[in-house]
């Protein structure tokens, strides 16, 4: 549900990012009183899985559509809302500056629709009260599934309200919510179903990594092996089950293609141009592939290469906002 950036004018774009940089300060505010050090590595290792997954779109059948894994949902359940936003604001940052994955001048509106309600209502309106009394398989099946669906809803949503205030002609407002709801339904079960299978993995590994769950239960894996089999999954997803990732066009594209017959819009203008030509400056693996090639290693390097960056960038960032600055005193 990457967003490009004809779908948005610069006015709603600025909007959106001013919207998002003021949850991301509140966030790291809320995580620095946490002054968890133990979130450092689950915010890295979680966020290259998430970017892994997010090269997966599994197909839709019956629509000519696939999706793909938003995140939001999975990170908070682990990380709580305000680290799982941030995690999710590292994934979608290197998506859009180093693949040119959704526009830039779009990202503020990216990370709104698919970071916000994933990692905020999913976490505080879904998740919280039904773990209240503890966890179970059940449980989590349960939340995952109607938070995936509730916050993808909520985001595909949000889409269509921006374009409208962008005043997108070709993309009438009741004829485009239309196409856009019930496609991402089905892509919220899905992604609900695959939420639930890593979140019931964690519960059995490694229990005390759910974010408002009773850290008293024991677990069968160290947090060592625990994350390890998790990062080992990113890369495995990554650089090699992408290559079997539909080619079919993801939700957003399947319903503007549907109304207004093509997937691609196109804007023009100065700032289009400015962020057009930024991204190109930076995006060393445009579309997760080699620049001019088809070859399928470009996939599998942009898969590994990305997941660790990510990793790398949400661990740097860790350090540099030191989510873990009252740790001496603390213990002093």
């Amino acid at each position: 549900m990457h967003m490009a950036d004809a779908l948005v004018t610069p006015a709603v774009a600025g909007t959106l990012y001013a919207a998002s940089a003021l949850t991301a300060g509140w966030s790291v505010r809320k995580v620095r009183l946490e002054d968890n050090p133990k979130k450092v590595p689950v915010m890295g290792v979680m966020g290259a899985f998430v970017f892994a997954a997010q090269m997966i779109n599994f197909t839709i059948p019956g629509t000519g559509s696939s999706g793909h894994l938003c995140g939001g949902m999975m990170l908070s359940a682990l990380l709580g809302p305000w680290a799982g936003f941030l995690t999710m604001i590292g994934v979608l940052l290197i998506q859009c500056l180093f693949f040119a994955d959704g526009g830039l001048l779009a990202l503020g509106c990216n990370i709104w629709n698919m970071a916000f309600y994933g990692c905020f209502v999913g976490a505080l309106a879904i998740w919280r009260p039904m773990m209240k009394n503890g966890a179970s398989r059940g449980k989590i099946l349960l939340a995952s599934v109607l938070g995936c669906v509730l916050t993808l809803q909520m985001g595909a949503f949000s889409v269509t309200l921006e374009t409208l205030l962008s005043g997108v002609t070709e993309l009438p407002f009741s004829v485009f919510v239309a196409a856009m709801q019930p496609i991402h339904l089905a892509i919220g079960l899905v992604e609900g179903l695959i939420t639930a299978a890593v979140l019931i993995f964690v519960h059995e590994a490694r229990p005390e990594l759910l974010w408002g769950v009773d850290k008293t239960a024991e677990g069968k894996m160290s947090l060592g092996a625990t994350l390890g089999v998790l990062g080992g999954a990113a890369l495995v997803i990554g650089g090699g089950l992408s290559l079997l990732a539909s080619s079919l066009p993801d939700g957003l594209e399947w319903a503007i293609g549907r109304v207004a017959g093509t997937e691609e819009l196109e804007a023009a203008g100065s700032v289009y141009e400015a962020a057009g030509h930024a991204q190109e400056a930076t995006s060393f693996l445009p579309d997760y592939a080699f620049p001019g090639s088809e070859s399928a290693l470009g996939t599998t390097v942009s898969g590994i290469v990305g997941a660790l960056i990510v990793l790398a960038v949400l661990v740097a960032a860790a350090m540099l906002f030191r989510f873990f600055r009252n740790r001496k005193k603390a213990t002093a």
